[in-house]
């Protein structure tokens, strides 16, 4: 615990081919992967409430996206699409993914799905996954009972260590591999049916520190033994025990090409950042945890530059979903932040605050530094090109719906790269789809939660709240004569206050189609 807290106090290239030649190796890849980070939360993208000097950093030295999307504004869809290269909507043979998955999930990815840590295993690679899984394990109802496959050591990567769903849910304990970290078999983890009535005899949940209010939200435990796994999982040094194994692991592979996907629980609520970060920024505590974010990066950025991996070494920096106006947020808000910036929703909505995300590309010599590129891309994207980047040949079905950006990275581009889009929120009628300055959404309202008040503060009635304007939005609800799909121009339009779905009829029947034709499944 002491080496955790003392990493505290520190303070276009040639033609490009389908493999890097140039190098006497091929680049190793981070993917750090946020959780519910706005568009609006960092400095490079506008905030003043908050701090983010070693993320704008990499911004600075590398490219900068502005239209940059999460595959869904769900956190599970979304980590379904950047490690499986699908559109979430076409996952689960055709019956797609939309939210959360439970806890006792099963893995959600069938193992002979081609994988992101796949393309990268087949070209001699080392993958790591650090941080927050929420795939599911096992096959049927995950009992928990070790092993815990199958799960990421069966979806391509050699290594797993973290969350094994989110820090706002249960069960509060880290996983290694196929098995509960510092868990053991005379004290296993035991699920308790939380529906179902319990006697006198029945284990007892282990219970959790109580948070303050501003923190926001936690479910309770529904879980009991496994004691010290429980003890091991202490939520404000969440964010050094997640650096200190991605340094680590580094270390045991630097010596060769590698892949590291660290998937942190930052900014999920609730916010708990350690003490010395707790204060540090203007926008309370979920500013707080943002600034710890940046403390994540700058501890990996700097530990690349100590080992003379900076210069061969790919990092990409994105979100899985906008912001939530959560308690968090709220506050945040208060203080002068807008998380999602001038957009409109958030996260679990289908307008543009629920999943244009920040998206950051680093590769001296090959990405142009301090550059910014209004490309329309997507974190389903990173598996196409990562794999070009790499030499690795992808068929039809490995490649699915994945597009390869690279030339997005490393070059200037006046026309589109990717045609379109489909983006996933919660609700499944509510699935939308970009192509240029257009997107249609096949419903009314935002496809996501809609809560008037409290932690949950969501939808039409949070969007009235900070004043955003919408066409469709009368006092925090859809006007009853509302259109019943949406169409809008964000070329003109980005803070989509017009829904010009009766304007453009054309428009409308020509990205309906395309719509139902992208979602088809093979």
């Amino acid at each position: 615990m002491i080496g955790k807290f003392l990493r505290y106090s520190a303070p276009l290239f040639m033609a490009l081919s389908s493999v890097v030649h140039a190098r006497d190796r091929s680049p190793n890849v981070i993917v750090i992967f946020a959780d519910d980070l706005g568009y609006g939360d960092l400095g490079c993208y506008g905030a003043t409430k908050v701090k983010t000097p070693h993320i704008d950093q990499l911004a600075s030295e590398g490219r900068r996206f502005t239209d940059a999307h999460a595959a869904a504004s769900v956190c599970t869809p979304s980590r379904y699409a950047l490690i499986t290269g699908q559109y979430p909507a076409k996952g689960a043979n055709g019956r797609g993914h939309w939210g959360a998955v439970h806890p006792n999930s099963q893995l959600i990815i069938p193992t002979d799905t081609f994988t992101i840590a796949d393309s990268f295993k087949s070209k001699g690679y080392a993958t790591g996954c650090i941080g927050k899984w929420h795939l599911g394990f096992k096959s049927g109802r995950n009992d928990w009972q070790e092993p815990l496959s199958p799960g990421p050591n069966d979806l391509g990567f050699d290594y797993y260590f973290g969350m094994p769903v989110v820090n706002s849910a249960p069960p509060y304990i880290y996983v290694e591999n196929e098995c509960v970290f510092k868990g053991s078999a005379s004290d296993p983890l035991i699920y308790l049916d939380h529906k179902t009535p319990r006697t006198k005899e029945d284990p007892i949940p282990i219970r959790m520190p109580k948070l303050p209010h501003e923190a926001g939200q936690r479910t309770g435990n529904w879980y009991a033994g496994a004691q010290k796994a429980h003890e091991a999982f202490v939520e404000e040094e969440v964010a050094p025990t997640f650096t200190d194994k991605a340094i680590d692991w580094i270390d045991q592979h630097k010596e060769s090409p590698f892949f590291l996907y660290l998937a942190t629980t930052h900014i999920h609520h609730p916010f708990t950042p350690a003490p010395q970060f707790k204060g540090s920024s203007d926008a309370g505590l979920y500013g707080d945890f943002i600034q710890e974010l940046d403390w994540m990066v700058g501890q990996i950025t700097d530990a690349l530059e100590q080992r003379n991996l900076t210069d061969n070494t790919i990092i990409v920096f994105t979100s899985d979903n906008g912001g939530m106006f959560n308690t968090g947020g709220q506050n945040a808000y208060a203080a002068g932040h807008m998380q999602n910036g001038n957009l409109l929703g958030f996260k679990f909505g289908i307008w543009e605050g629920g999943h244009r995300v920040p998206f950051i590309v680093k590769w001296p010599g090959h990405v142009p530094a301090d550059s910014v590129s209004t490309q329309l891309i997507s974190n389903v994207d990173l598996l196409a090109t990562f794999s070009a980047i790499i030499g690795q040949d992808l068929t039809p079905r490995q490649q699915k719906d994945s597009v390869n950006m690279l030339p997005a990275f490393t070059e200037d581009h006046d026309s589109p790269i990717r045609e379109s889009l489909v983006i996933s929120p919660n609700k499944k009628q509510n699935l939308a789809i970009r192509k240029g300055k257009w997107i249609y959404i096949a419903a009314k309202g935002g496809g996501g939660w809609n809560f008037e008040k409290g932690h949950l503060f969501s939808g039409p009635p949070a969007i009235s709240f900070i004043g955003k304007k919408n066409s469709e939005i009368v006092d925090g609800k859809i006007r009853e004569d509302a259109a019943p799909a949406q169409l809008y121009n964000l070329e003109t339009d980005l803070e989509q206050t017009t829904n010009l779905y009766h304007q453009y009829p054309e428009v409308v029947a020509e990205l309906k189609t395309l719509l139902e034709a992208s979602i088809t499944t093979p």
